[in-house]
């Protein structure tokens, strides 16, 4: 199982490129989704460190933006009772799809969180800074200021690049994505160096 790693900037589309490789995908945000609206513990634990913001369950997503917006220690509080329960999503994740010959991790803070192995095959998403702006405005929620307490927690994307064993150029058409996706999966098959076990 060759496991490929996704990394970019927020909105530079790596969700869609994850998909678009047709294999398992592990996405940490829908993830995170389904622990808002289906797990009590997480409520709880969210309920104590943050009693004057969080009231509802199924977790409300504007109760969390209020308590980030608010102060950026609290993204750092929510994150780390989060990343316990991801963590123990993924290795289920993996369990469940070790027969797959590829498996994608779609996770915002693969690296930051070390969640990355040193074996794993890194890909970096690559978009113009106007059409990522263009995208996020387009979504429900866009707040420029939560994007930007998002970002600070990110190592820098120069840093990533460098991580990176491909780079796909992403301008939001399905073309140039699946042509990218095409050559990588081809050279990861042929390349004797990539299949590492």
């Amino acid at each position: 199982m060759i496991r490929i790693g996704i990394l970019g900037d927020i909105g530079s589309g790596k969700s869609y490129v994850s998909k678009s490789f047709g294999y398992p995908v592990f996405n940490a945000d829908e993830e995170v989704g389904k622990l808002y609206k289906n797990d009590k513990k997480i409520y709880f634990k969210l309920k104590k460190i943050l009693p004057q913001f969080i009231h509802t369950f199924p977790i409300n997503k504007k109760e969390i933006i209020n308590s980030i917006l608010h102060n950026q220690t609290n993204l750092k509080k929510i994150i780390k009772i989060i990343h316990i329960e991801i963590r123990k999503k993924l290795k289920k994740f993996l369990v469940k799809n070790h027969k797959s010959k590829f498996i994608v991790l779609d996770i915002p803070l693969l690296l930051e969180n070390k969640l990355s192995k040193k074996e794993d095959v890194l890909i970096f998403v690559k978009s113009k800074k106007k059409d990522i702006l263009k995208r996020l405005k387009k979504r429900r929620n866009f707040n420029k200021n939560l994007i930007d307490k998002f970002r600070k927690l990110q190592l820098p994307l120069d840093y990533k690049i460098k991580k990176s064993d491909f780079i796909i150029k992403n301008d939001f058409t399905n073309k140039s994505v699946k042509k990218d996706i095409k050559y990588i999966l081809k050279k990861l098959i042929n390349e004797r160096s990539y299949i590492r076990h």
